[in-house]
């Protein structure tokens, strides 16, 4: 089973059953493309004793969790609990993204690179503190925001209005109840995916999203308009040295806090003239990163994840593509804000019949015979290539061939690598 909705849901589901492993795949609750390869169920991806219990009636071998709020909410221990297999962290271990503040004070700790920081739980102390700081300068809610609770403010008059807006509009919820105010660095964005059993570690491809609306990283935030991988700027060399001075680390910390980490751990860096510093880490594979790493990934996905969850990783070794890949995501109008659903899509069919494109399915749903749309970000439309421009390329064309009403999206993805 497959916990989730989105494109990287889809992404999972699509390379599962592809695994020697796997006869059988649920989803839940899915969307309209996993529908075509696993059975969906309408089942929560947040109704965690729901899922256990379909898990244990249906006597599903492995189950493996796409998005953070599951995690944090510890469905990886109600799991354990009933003995059941789960794919992702537990409740403890989730914290290094549930909590910015856990994070950051566990990396200062550890010696773990990272920008330097202050915390703030009162409105008056923030606002003073921001009186005095160099800018532009980088507030953070501290719990879960869905991708949307990191913003840059360029001044003290934005930088105290976004604190109003966490602290007195409480526009993020509990999540804004504390904040993680942060040093601005300069640099490009990278994402550095790697499993975990507690102790191996192994990174997958180097990828870079695209979180803001608008080309030219312009705009407010998203769960990401965009990926590719690998990324050209990161070499063989870059990733050991990222592995040991940021993945090891940090897996060797919650070790040394009595926290086993088994799952996913995800790195979200700024790549500076003095190295790599973690920007934020993830309990769970990225979305959209995981479309283009996983259409590039040639091992047998089941027994990946089956060794992590054995602490078997130490004997796997991971085969990828020598190709690019590129993902392009197609939003609603009105996204990351307030949009429409319903909307019909047509032109899927069109796209998939292109040679190396796979249409992975995010905010849609089934309507009869016609997909509609069904969420923010709507479709993942996904190139493969010899080259990166080639990848870019196919996705573009892809993308062009589907249609619904007031379709967006940037028309910039990958070309930070590309330059």
């Amino acid at each position: 089973m497959v916990v989730g909705s989105g494109g990287r849901e889809h992404a999972l589901v699509w390379k599962l059953s592809q695994s020697t492993l796997v006869d059988e795949i649920y989803a839940a609750p899915g969307n309209g493309g996993t529908g075509f390869l696993a059975t969906n169920v309408e089942i929560s991806a947040t109704d965690i004793s729901g899922l256990a219990s379909f898990a244990e009636t249906r006597r599903i071998d492995l189950t493996v969790v796409g998005p953070e709020v599951p995690l944090v909410k510890g469905i990886a221990d109600e799991f354990s609990g009933r003995g059941l297999s789960c794919f992702g962290p537990c409740k403890q271990a989730a914290r290094i993204e549930g909590s910015k503040v856990f994070a950051k004070q566990l990396m200062k700790k550890y010696g773990i690179p990272t920008p330097e920081f202050e915390i703030f739980k009162e409105r008056e102390r923030a606002a003073h503190y921001l009186k005095s700081v160099d800018y532009p300068v980088v507030i953070k809610a501290n719990g879960l925001a869905a991708g949307k609770g990191v913003i840059v403010a360029d001044d003290v008059k934005e930088a105290i209005e976004i604190v109003d807006m966490m602290f007195v509009e409480r526009r993020f919820g509990d999540a804004g109840s504390e904040i993680v105010v942060e040093e601005y660095l300069r640099g490009d964005e990278a994402s550095i995916i790697a499993l975990t059993d507690g102790r191996e570690i192994v990174p997958l491809l180097p990828s870079q999203d695209h979180k803001p609306i608008l080309d030219g990283d312009r705009g407010p935030n998203t769960g990401g308009m965009g990926a590719y991988a690998p990324v050209p700027k990161i070499d063989d060399h870059l990733v050991t040295d990222i592995e040991h001075r940021v993945l090891r680390p940090v897996v060797a910390a919650l070790r040394r806090e009595g926290i086993t980490y088994r799952g996913v751990i995800y790195a979200g860096l700024m790549l500076t003239e003095d190295g790599p510093q973690v920007l934020e880490f993830n309990c769970r594979f990225g979305d959209p990163e995981t479309q283009p790493v996983l259409l590039l990934l040639k091992s047998d996905f089941g027994e990946l994840i089956q060794a992590t969850l054995e602490q078997r990783l130490g004997e796997m070794s991971i085969e990828w593509s020598k190709r690019y890949a590129a993902c392009v995501v197609l939003a609603s109008c009105g996204y990351p804000g307030e949009y429409q659903k319903g909307k019909r899509i047509r032109g899927i069919e069109n796209a998939e019949a292109m040679a190396g494109v796979v249409v992975f399915h995010a905010g849609t749903k089934l309507n009869g015979a016609d997909f509609v749309t069904n969420g923010g970000r709507v479709l993942g439309v996904t190139g493969i290539g010899k080259t990166l421009n080639d990848a870019i390329e196919k996705a573009y064309q892809a993308a062009e061939c589907i249609e619904f009403e007031n379709v967006y999206y940037r028309r910039d993805i990958g070309s930070k690598g590309l330059r």
